[in-house]
């Protein structure tokens, strides 16, 4: 089998980059681009960045890339390909998924149906099976997917299986929870570090705390998981068991952290406790059920972070628009705090009575949103020095 392999970080639009940052800071060279980061790496490296990467959806190995615009060449293309050094004798090899972009094959279930065929066929021979006795599939299971974008198909393999996204601490979630990795990337967005005090005025199920309590105890957001490619026979045990043993002993789950979540309903703060408590944080993060309009503190130089109500989230746009000028008026005091705030109010400004710094564009789930960054007057002060001396 293979010892160094092709692979590809699938990610939220809008946070290719941050997940390319992860890869970088994993040691490895990696290429941002629409939607993914490739990389190249061995089984190790399949495991590091399966077990460290907060912000990523997958890690998929890219079998191979070539042109298709007829089933002919599809076929031909994907039979061409070395299938031998990626699925043994009697594995189960599903092409679970096809996508076609602006490709003249748009048929999704023969290009399912076609890539199939030429796997098939291509280890019929390898391993001198009759082509017409069927491979038995009742091994391991490595899922196959087929991408077309503009008639140049990608193969590849997924090596993650549930999404990255599942770290397996959630016990419940509210009516319309932020995935875990997309609230770790945008904690990476912001400039909260563990020395800071972290504050969610609107924490649901305690989403933005628990990955911040994460980022800030140095804990692997896949350990408590298990992956689809370690049941592959050719994956070394031993390797996975020592990414996973190293990653255990980095991790320090007394490291002093202030985080902080609040919520008007009681029953999503004991949701969020009990998924603090999974992650085995419950001793980290305080909860506490509290309107977000009655938040006062005498710390400085905090960070805020809310997901609050917006759009198809609640209904009444006056309610919302009384929120968010409530929700400015409250902040407004912290001078020295920054917030961010994920929201799909494009007037959201308007209500909230001030004009963001920065607003960068993203998407939670197929929902556009802005994250509205406004920075306390300490990073302002810092960013108008760095300005002036490169003025000089």
């Amino acid at each position: 089998m293979k010892q160094n392999f092709n692979l590809v970080a699938t990610a939220a639009a809008g946070l290719e980059a941050v997940v390319g940052k992860e890869i970088k800071a994993l040691g490895l060279d990696c290429q941002v681009e629409n939607g993914k980061v490739k990389f190249q790496g061995s089984v190790r490296d399949i495991a590091l960045t399966n077990l460290w990467l907060r912000a990523a959806d997958r890690i998929k190995i890219i079998v191979g890339e070539f042109p298709a615009k007829t089933f002919e060449e599809l076929f031909q293309g994907v039979f061409a390909l070395d299938w031998e050094n990626y699925l043994p004798l009697g594995c189960a090899f599903p092409v679970s998924k096809a996508k076609c972009v602006k490709s003249q094959l748009h048929n999704e279930p023969s290009v399912q149906a076609i890539t199939k065929k030429a796997i098939v066929k291509k280890l019929q021979k390898h391993y001198h099976r009759p082509e017409g006795v069927p491979l038995m599939e009742n091994g391991p299971e490595f899922k196959i997917e087929i991408s077309l974008l503009k008639d140049r198909a990608t193969v590849m393999i997924d090596t993650t299986g549930s999404s990255l996204f599942k770290r397996g601490y959630r016990t419940e979630k509210g009516g319309a929870p932020i995935k875990e990795n997309m609230a770790a990337a945008i904690m990476m967005l912001t400039n909260w570090f563990p020395d800071k005090p972290l504050v969610d005025i609107t924490c649901g199920s305690g989403t933005f705390c628990i990955e911040a309590a994460m980022i800030g105890c140095n804990i692997a957001p896949g350990f408590n998981r298990d992956f689809a490619f370690e049941a592959w026979p050719w994956v070394d045990k031993t390797i996975v068991a020592e990414v996973r043993a190293d990653a255990d002993s980095r991790a320090n789950y007394e490291a002093p952290l202030d985080i902080s979540g609040f919520d008007i309903d009681q029953r999503m703060v004991e949701i969020a406790k009990k998924n603090a408590a999974e992650a085995g944080l419950g001793h980290v993060i305080t909860f506490k059920q509290m309107r977000l309009q009655d938040f006062r503190t005498d710390k400085i130089n905090g960070v805020i972070v809310s997901n609050p109500p917006y759009g198809e989230r609640l209904l009444d746009d006056k309610a919302i628009q009384i929120l968010y000028n409530e929700m400015g008026q409250t902040l407004a005091p912290l001078k020295t705090w920054s917030k961010f705030i994920l929201t799909s109010d494009e007037h959201f400004e308007k209500s909230y009575g001030q004009t963001a710094d920065k607003k960068r564009k993203l998407y939670n789930g197929t929902l556009r949103v802005d994250l509205y960054q406004f920075y306390g007057e300490r990073v302002k002060r810092a960013d108008n020095i760095r300005r002036s001396k490169n003025d000089v």
